[in-house]
């Protein structure tokens, strides 16, 4: 029997969906198979399956896009040069001085000398219209007004603007008070800063115009005479209520002033003579005299201790002062050493050790460095005056050497003349037990333990010593007290035919001392013949003094300046100046002993406490070696001489790059041991020096003296003690001047040599140049190195030989 199913449409449709279904319950989860033939959808499924298994995320790129640009652009932090500065730190005292044009030559002065050295910065203030090119103190501030009242508020206004972040106290006075600056230092150092500080002396009545004011309170105010101190935050307080002081300021008194912005700016109502346990106090002389009644007033306590003391009458009163508190302060450092030694003995025997105090024996001599490992432990060895014990593992006994056994000798005979020199009673019998080491760091060590007799407690003694021969002499010397600040004049000789060279060097001395205001001074030496015009338009040197009388006036502001001086040659120098002294070094040529004629001569518009360096118009140099001149050249200590770079002129040769601010190397000079021209010394040391071989090395005082200065050498010739430069007469003088001398890469030569090849490019003139001079050859220029002189001859050899074979 047959069944017939009649199917509709909705029929179909139901059954499709229930088989799309059963198909997609039933079906297999890896879609990789089905989807094999596209290749993005596959990476896709990659991608999907590895992060089931790893459990990682990997970002994807999106290339596909522009990168997006920042809304506002991140500025860079720009971090301070310094730690001090990121950190807010400042010096301790800014010293302020009120005084006159007068004044400055002597009382401004002897303050300067006396307090300057011992603060970290000193100004002095004037009523000036120009102060740097009228005075020798460099430290001044001049203003233009006049008015006396304002002069207080010109100098708080110029602190503000300055230096108010850079200092925690200001210390206001004027030129009549002696500053203890060692006592103002160390009682600053107690006191915080964090507070506003209005401290000094109390103004008397006497001392305050009692017809200019109605105030009660008057006597509130600081003396400025007994010196005022203000703290950084007053003196910006005062900054922003400045009008107000300035339209009150009725009076000529400048503490009553002061003393009302203060009182009105930080609302301080008195000057406190005491502030944190602090008395910074002050002793008015009355009717003392320095130079009569010092025996008196030395006496008094409230004398020994004060840090001010006025009002003060002569500058022989400020350097008195200052020996005396400068002797009373060493005393008191010395009670303090002797003080802290005594703790440190107590400590280092009771309960530390020495090695926790880091007390290292002898003095300079280094500690030893501990072993890395126990291979590295350097070994005691046991002896006696004869033989060493254990000297390997192989070898028990062995005999000293001759050298070891004198050495032994010596170490015990100093050992018991200095136990003896201590203990007379001990008389020696023996050497109980005696070790050594070599350290490389320290040297040779013993330990000694002697046997000795005591005479007085009538029994035998043991004393143990430690010996050390350190492996050089160590030896401290104290150094002097030089600073970067120190004027620099600089001699310049100049003979006719360099006035190119001498140009030049004014060119790079304006950049690189002028335009930056270095502390120093330029003199040009003019060296004219005997027959050579030195005025009117036919003087040789016109374009040289043109230059200088620019420059002075350009930079006259800054108290830089370019002088001269005009020395004439005798015939017989005259006619020995040629075109051959280009092929020297020296740009003096052979004739070096010309350079006392220029300093003889010129030291006498200079004086005799200024530091002189006598330059070379063919050198250059940088502004980091005038500061090496400064710190190497020692009043009365030791002179400098600078060994410069030669460069080789390479712009004729081109055997190598012309470069005149790239580092020294082999292939562009080198060091030129034989050149003198530049020296640094102090004027004082070198007129001794010259004094002390008047007999040897005439001293010109006149130019008709250079002929007797060049007839001596010419006499001397033959003399192995023949002075010919600077150097050599501060090493065969009897001063105790050292003589320090060292290369120098900041300072070059060779413009000299440069200028000579530019104006001859196929060397024909060179060619006829030579250095007559056969005993020394040094004093002869070189213009390429010994290598690429080789390989030029080895290139020219071979093309000579091609040509021969062709």
């Amino acid at each position: 029997m047959g069944v017939i199913f009649n199917l509709s449409r909705n029929h179909y449709l139901v059954l499709g969906i229930v088989c799309g279904f059963l198909f997609s319950y039933y079906s297999p989860h890896d879609y990789t198979e089905y989807v094999a033939e596209c290749p993005e959808v596959t990476e896709n499924a990659d991608t999907l399956l590895n992060l089931e298994h790893n459990n990682e995320f990997e970002p994807q790129l999106n290339l596909d896009q522009k990168p997006m640009i920042a809304k506002k652009t991140v500025k860079n932090i720009i971090r301070p040069r310094y730690y001090y500065s990121e950190l807010g730190i400042r010096e301790k005292l800014f010293v302020g001085v009120l005084t006159t044009t007068e004044n400055v030559d002597t009382f401004a002065t002897a303050i300067n000398r006396t307090a300057a050295h011992l603060v970290n910065k000193i100004k002095f203030f004037i009523h000036a219209d120009n102060v740097k090119s009228n005075f020798n103190l460099k430290n001044i501030v001049g203003f233009t007004d006049t008015r006396e009242h304002l002069r207080p508020f010109h100098m708080l206004k110029y602190l503000a603007d300055n230096y108010l972040d850079e200092y925690d106290f200001f210390l206001l006075l004027t030129d009549t008070t002696y500053v203890n600056a060692r006592t103002v230092r160390q009682h600053l150092q107690h006191l915080s800063i964090t507070l506003d500080v209005y401290m000094g002396t109390k103004l008397d009545d006497s001392g305050y115009n009692r017809e200019d004011s109605e105030e009660p309170t008057r006597n509130d105010y600081c003396d400025l005479h007994a010196g005022i101190i203000l703290s950084s935050g007053v003196i910006r307080k005062i900054r922003a209520n400045l009008d107000w002081c300035v339209r009150n300021s009725i009076s000529n008194n400048h503490s009553a002033n002061i003393g009302k912005c203060v009182k009105y700016s930080t609302k301080i109502n008195s000057c406190h003579q005491s502030w944190q346990g602090i008395d910074v106090s002050s002793y008015h002389l009355s009717s003392y005299k320095i130079y009569r009644d010092f025996h008196l007033i030395a006496r008094e306590e409230r004398f020994n201790s004060a840090a001010m003391i006025y009002p003060i009458t002569t500058t022989d009163d400020f350097y008195l002062l200052h020996a005396y508190f400068s002797r009373l302060h060493l005393k008191q450092n010395s009670e303090v050493k002797r003080t802290l030694l005594e703790e440190a003995m107590q400590i280092s025997n009771g309960t530390l050790s020495n090695d926790i105090l880091e007390v290292r024996w002898p003095l300079g001599v280094p500690k030893s460095n501990p072993p890395e490992s126990r291979h590295d432990v350097v070994p005691w060895i046991a002896l006696n005056t004869t033989h060493s014990f254990m000297w390997n593992s192989e070898v028990n006994v062995q005999r000293l050497s001759a050298v070891d056994e004198e050495d032994m000798r010596n170490v015990l005979n100093k050992t018991v003349l200095e136990a003896t020199r201590n203990n007379p009673d001990a008389e020696f019998r023996g050497i109980h037990t005696a070790y050594k080491r070599f350290d490389a760091v320290r040297g040779m060590d013993y330990r000694l333990l002697l046997n000795f007799y005591d005479r007085r407690l009538k029994k035998m003694v043991k004393k143990s010593f430690e010996v050390i021969k350190p492996i050089s002499l160590i030896e401290i010397v104290p150094s002097p007290y030089v600073t970067e600040s120190t004027r620099v004049a600089i001699l310049l000789p100049t003979f006719e035919d360099q006035v190119l060279e001498t140009e030049q060097f004014l060119e790079s001395y304006e950049k690189t001392c002028m335009d930056s205001q270095d502390n120093t001074f330029l003199m040009l030496i003019f060296m004219y013949r005997a027959e050579t015009p030195s005025k009117g338009d036919e003087d040789v040197f016109l374009p040289l003094k043109n230059i200088a009388l620019a420059l002075t006036e350009k930079h006259k502001q800054d108290g830089s300046r370019v002088a001269w001086v005009s020395i004439r040659l005798p015939i017989e120098i005259s006619s020995k100046v040629s075109s051959n002294n280009h092929y020297y070094s020296s740009f003096y040529g052979p004739h070096t002993r010309m350079s006392f004629a220029a300093v003889d001569l010129a030291l006498r518009k200079i004086g005799l406490e200024s530091l002189v360096m006598l330059c070379s118009n063919a050198a250059s140099f940088r502004p980091d070696f005038l500061n090496r001149v400064r710190m190497n050249t020692i009043q009365g200590f030791q002179v400098y001489s600078p060994i410069g770079f030669m460069m080789y002129p390479c712009e004729w040769t081109g055997l190598c790059k012309p470069c005149e601010n790239c580092d020294v190397g082999q292939s562009s000079g080198y060091f030129d041991r034989g050149n003198y021209d530049v020296v640094s010394f102090y004027s004082n040391d070198y007129v001794f020096a010259r004094k002390q071989l008047e007999q040897l090395l005439p001293i010109v005082r006149t130019d008709r003296d250079i002929e007797n200065l060049i007839a001596t050498n010419s006499t001397q010739s033959g003399n192995s003690g023949a002075i010919s430069n600077i150097i050599e007469l501060f090493t065969l003088s009897n001063s105790k001047i050292h003589v320090l001398r060292a290369i120098e890469p900041n300072l070059r030569y060779g413009r000299s040599i440069s200028n000579v090849l530019s104006n001859d490019p196929y060397g024909e003139l060179f060619a006829k140049l030579q250095c007559s001079d056969e005993s020394d050859r040094r004093q002869c220029i070189r213009i390429a190195s010994k290598k690429q002189i080789g390989d030029v001859f080895v290139q020219y050899s071979k093309q000579f030989e091609t040509r021969e074979v062709v």
